[in-house]
């Protein structure tokens, strides 16, 4: 079994592939957050030959991304979503240690808020569904995304597109079979433009096919009449208001007409006896088909064999049958087992039997690949004998994997400077006011024009482009004006800026591009790089080491960092009548507070504590020491005041450092 490409997200995972394994085919993942030209045309420059591309973008975008960009495209078109960009979100990591980067995530997104009065899931998405909106995709990859589902999920949705794609048109059954199986609400999300309705409020997870509504509730029975067949020990789900998951059981007990039966036909009147301890019911409850051992059936499977597709390294073996003993070798291993041979009665047999003998190479690290016998005398051996010589062999051979040498990091080089002071802000005014600073990095919008802003000294300032850059035009337009008025120092947050920034620019990364080992650093600064930012996810053992190896890291000293980044807007007005202006509520999930931004098309949600790493952080040989007033609104007091503290080691109160202190969660 050999893989056709590496899906990856790690520069540094990324550098050694193609500096260890040239031969290895690089896909650029989701986690990424490709979501516009520039960003696929900086992966293509990294060595990427396909892009998987952000859920959230249309048509319109995905096909300019495919006809200018010359790599290949990959498109989610089925499947959980998040409510955050990939690659964006740190709610599960900054709240819980679980970090969505890492493959931990405890989806915070499906979680229960209350926003005022009202308790219900602001942030659980719809599953993602085209249907026949793939049709229009022509010449991608088509993603469905599959995590921790069955082997019957991906039976039944790799065959529902691909009758679509055959066809053109959709199998009503095999739609209600797939939603029989595992299904959310659906959504097309913003794939034909902007949509509001791709939140699912009152309830999570699977819920199954609508099949009728309670008509009766009586002595621990109910009766409803199924559109559809009803078979004893489908699975059944019933809606309870109030209740974030439907009740789900199996139906045991089918009676219609009073008599017992195995089966209940579409259209009858069918009663259900309901478990012990079940919860609350009422007419009118919507009833749900949550499994049916006929769908089961529809989609057959052979689970593998244990180490069936288990990469293994092939051996050869030499067998020697001389009168008294047997031999085998292979390479500088060898086995011998003692005893009396006699003539074979079919000597082509004998191959046969010590072929099928050491194919049977186990739990082993390696498999038979050739195997040569030496049998001049046309002796026969037993099977015992053959399956002693190759346990003996088997037992003495050890596979040394070749690791290989990690490429050289020739950029990374430690420096005794003393670390610059550096303020962020998106606040024009804020910036205006700041001072005691040796630089200040101020985060464009897409209305600044170089005359509005009001520095005087423009070699003291870095102009930043936010992480997402949609739509991308304006963005182009805005960097050309502020580079031709002579800024020259910027900051990235997204790899689309390694294509929109000329080369010659002074560039750092921003911590929404998560580089957290000496190779992605390496591999940035080839990239184009000056410096970089520690993510505010890493934990202090991970950035000491990396330290260590380079000084020209900023160091977030004090941010607000934004838990979730995402195109899905919670304003209840519809999109044509949307003012688009700043936006704030609060929020709380009853573990936590915060408060949630919504400007522009963008929602950003913060925590109400700020994220404040303790005072020996300064102690860490860094280029730079970062305090950010971004998303929440500070007066100049207030940052002064803050800036100060920081930089005096006084601590923060009612902040929290994240994972500085922890270790990664495994």
């Amino acid at each position: 079994c050999h893989a056709d490409a590496l899906i990856v997200q790690d520069w540094g995972v990324a550098r050694i592939v193609k500096k260890c394994f040239p031969n290895l085919t690089l896909h650029a993942s989701t986690q990424m957050a490709v979501h516009n030209l520039a960003g696929a045309l900086a992966m293509k420059k990294m060595g990427f030959t396909r892009v998987v591309l952000a859920r959230e973008l249309s048509l319109s975008e995905i096909l300019e991304i495919q006809n200018k960009a010359g790599v290949e495209i990959e498109v989610f078109v089925h499947g959980a979503l998040c409510y955050s960009y990939s690659g964006l979100c740190l709610f599960s990591s900054l709240t819980t240690g679980r970090s969505a980067n890492r493959g931990k995530c405890v989806y915070s997104c499906r979680s229960t808020f209350k926003i005022g009065d009202k308790q219900y899931h602001p942030f659980s998405m719809k599953d993602l569904a085209l249907e026949q909106e793939v049709l229009k995709l022509k010449g991608v990859s088509l993603k469905i995304e599959g995590r921790k589902k069955t082997p019957l999920y991906v039976g039944a949705v790799t065959d529902y597109y691909r009758r679509i794609l055959d066809t053109g048109k959709i199998d009503g059954g095999l739609t209600d079979n797939l939603k029989q199986i595992f299904a959310r609400p659906w959504t097309k999300l913003h794939f034909n433009g902007k949509r509001k309705d791709v939140i699912e409020p009152d309830f999570v997870g699977h819920r199954g096919l609508f099949i009728g509504t309670v008509d009766k509730v009586f002595n621990h029975t109910i009766t409803f009449r199924p559109d559809r067949t009803l078979a004893r020990y489908d699975g059944i789900q019933i809606d309870i208001p109030g209740q974030e998951k439907p009740f789900g059981f199996s139906a045991e007990n089918l009676t219609v007409g009073g008599k017992k039966v195995f089966e209940a036909t579409a259209g009858q009147s069918v009663t259900m006896t309901l478990p012990p301890h079940h919860p609350f019911i009422q007419k009118g409850n919507a009833v749900y088909l949550a499994s049916t051992t006929h769908v089961k059936g529809a989609y057959p499977y052979t689970k593998p064999r244990p180490n069936e597709y288990k990469n293994k390294i092939g051996i050869d073996v030499d067998i020697f049958l001389e009168p008294t003993q047997i031999t085998a070798c292979s390479g500088i291993y060898t086995a011998t087992v003692k005893n009396n041979f006699s003539p074979a009665t079919h000597s082509e047999r004998v191959f046969q039997s010590v072929q099928q003998s050491f194919e049977k190479t186990g739990e082993t690290a390696f498999l038979l690949n050739k195997i040569t016998l030496h049998n001049p005398n046309h002796l026969f051996v037993p099977a015992s004998v053959l399956n002693e010589l190759r346990r003996s062999l088997y037992a003495q051979i050890v596979i040394e994997r070749t690791k290989p040498t990690l490429p050289p990091t020739a950029h990374l080089k430690v420096s005794k400077a003393k670390p610059i002071w550096i303020i962020k802000t998106d606040d024009l005014h804020l910036a205006e006011q700041l001072s005691d600073y040796d630089e200040l990095t101020y985060v464009l919008k897409k209305t600044d024009t170089p005359d509005m802003l009001p520095f005087s000294d423009i070699k003291k300032v870095r102009l930043a482009l936010p992480p997402i850059l949609r739509p991308e035009k304006p963005w182009q337009n805005l960097v050309q004006s502020f580079w031709q008025a002579g800024f020259t120092k910027w900051e990235i947050g997204n790899p689309a800026g390694l294509t929109l920034i000329p080369r010659q620019a002074d560039i750092r990364l921003d911590n929404t591009v998560s580089l957290m080992n000496a190779q992605a650093v390496e591999e940035a600064f080839c990239q184009g790089i000056s410096r970089f930012t520690f993510s505010v996810e890493d934990t202090l053992n991970n950035i000491k080491e990396l330290a260590a190896k380079t000084g020209q890291g900023v160091l977030v000293l004090y941010q607000d960092p934004a838990l979730f980044l995402s195109a899905n807007c919670i304003r209840e007005n519809e999109c044509q009548v949307c003012s688009k202006k700043r936006l704030e509520m609060n929020l709380t999930d009853g573990r936590g507070k915060y408060i949630l931004v919504s400007e522009n098309c963008l929602t950003t949600v913060i925590d109400s504590r700020p994220f404040v790493l303790p005072p020996e952080a300064q102690n860490i040989p860094v280029s730079g020491y970062r305090v950010d007033f971004c998303y929440r609104h500070y007066t100049p007091a207030q940052a002064a005041e803050i800036l100060s503290k920081i930089k005096n080691k006084q601590k923060i109160p009612g902040s929290t450092d994240g994972n500085f202190e922890k270790q990664f969660a495994s």
